[in-house]
């Protein structure tokens, strides 16, 4: 299929590491908001066969919700075709499972992990976070140098591994795993940010969520539920090795919660602190306690979504925004893209952190709509209210580091002044 010359490219990892491309997604939105992107040979990974980019809200929501049409199980939910020997594996966690699919069981164990997952034990670790929170921060302000300090290194990288491994009930001389796994799954396409690529047996790198490259990973999930089955405690990982989980299931359970529930808010947090330190303003009256800090976290969720883009594939021949899709086509919707749609949000590219109503669509929609975004909320919103009670207006010491990713919208570096009089 060809590719019009006028339609720019958002496919290209390396461009998200200058920022998240709104100019182009306005460009989509405006003139092609179902668009034609190639998939060139970039970095040594290899080139695919192209895909559809969705970038207005209302057909992202609907691509997000029709999973009859759209299907997460077909070809998973990266934008890179997975190896077709890999794809069974990858359909054993419900991320790539659809609803209605006569072979997944996506009800199920979405059920079983909500019923891991619920609000009061999620609740019952607020007040643990927020010593976290007031403990990490405090820290960086004692060791800043020339009182500047990099945020994620020092508080937002410790914040979401230790707040999600407490929750999980992974004991503390293990948990510098769980961000090692999560750093070489979620930066595989960033140099810097990742081990060199893994080749497989035809020479092309292995995709990092391989079987062949989470063994060690698996067998730690397998050793900490028979832990949990002599010595429970009140935690997800007791909860799901007590609920009849076949192997394959707990360690793609455990991988899914280990990556997105650490990353969802080690993206999140120094990126709605970014956009704070670039709106005085803003952070003014949240700190004044002027806006709702509820609200003010939905806005930041809003404008800097943790996750750039999903794939579906099409599962029947139809049509969307007037582009004719094929059965077996890649859909992928822009989260960023929708999260600004002039059609949706006034002035989207103002903070408004009063912003209502606000239908971001930074966790997702539909039946695959993020089940552990109760407890990224709670996480931000102590963070936040911390930060505006103990340390001073957001003020950047240096330039960020992006992640080089089309998946993930994630901060390696934020060089913040932590020293100072509170607001």
């Amino acid at each position: 299929m060809d590719h019009a010359a006028d339609v720019p490219d958002v496919f290209d990892p390396r461009i998200y590491a200058e920022g998240i491309p709104h100019e182009r997604y306005r460009l989509l939105r405006e003139h092609h908001p179902v668009a034609w992107q190639p998939e060139p040979e970039i970095a040594g990974w290899p080139a695919g066969p192209g895909f559809w980019a969705v970038t207005r809200h209302a057909d992202v929501v609907r691509v997000l919700r029709d999973h009859r049409t759209y299907s997460s199980w077909l070809g998973a939910t990266q934008i890179r075709d997975p190896d077709p020997a890999d794809l069974p594996f990858l359909r054993r966690t419900m991320l790539n499972q659809d609803p209605a699919a006569a072979f997944g069981e996506h009800g199920r164990l979405r059920r079983l992990v909500s019923r891991a997952f619920t609000p009061a034990r999620v609740d019952a670790f607020a007040g643990r976070v927020r010593e976290r929170a007031r403990a990490l921060l405090a820290a960086s302000r004692e060791g800043a140098e020339d009182g500047a300090a990099d945020l994620v290194r020092t508080v937002t990288d410790e914040y979401a591994l230790l707040n999600l491994t407490d929750l999980l009930g992974v004991p503390a001389a293990d948990r510098a795993l769980l961000l090692e796994w999560t750093v070489r799954i979620i930066g595989y396409q960033d140099p810097e940010d990742a081990p060199a690529p893994v080749p497989g047996p035809d020479g092309k790198p292995l995709n990092p969520r391989s079987p062949a490259l989470l063994g060690e990973m698996f067998a730690y999930a397998r050793e900490l539920a028979a832990h949990k089955l002599e010595h429970p405690g009140d935690d997800v990982m007791t909860a799901l090795a007590h609920a009849g989980l076949d192997p394959a299931e707990l360690e793609m359970f455990f991988f899914l919660l280990t990556v997105a529930g650490n990353d969802t808010v080690r993206s999140a947090a120094p990126g709605g602190l970014l956009a704070l330190a670039h709106a005085p303003d803003a952070y003014r009256r949240l700190a004044a306690r002027e806006v709702p800090v509820d609200g003010a976290v939905e806005e930041l969720l809003r404008v800097h979504p943790p996750v750039l883009s999903f794939r579906r594939t099409a599962a029947v021949d139809h049509e969307l925004a007037g582009q004719r899709i094929r059965a077996g086509d890649k859909v992928v919707v822009f989260h960023a893209s929708a999260n600004h749609d002039e059609r949706v949000f006034t002035d989207p590219g103002r903070l408004d952190l009063g912003r209502t109503p606000n239908p971001h669509v930074s966790f997702g929609d539909g039946p695959h709509v993020c089940l552990g975004a109760h407890f990224a909320r709670l996480q931000l919103r102590t963070f936040y209210e911390e930060w505006c009670a103990t340390m001073p207006v957001p003020e950047p010491a240096g330039p960020p580091r992006r992640l080089v990713s089309n998946f993930i919208n994630g901060i390696t570096r934020l060089p913040v002044r932590v020293s100072g009089p509170a607001r």
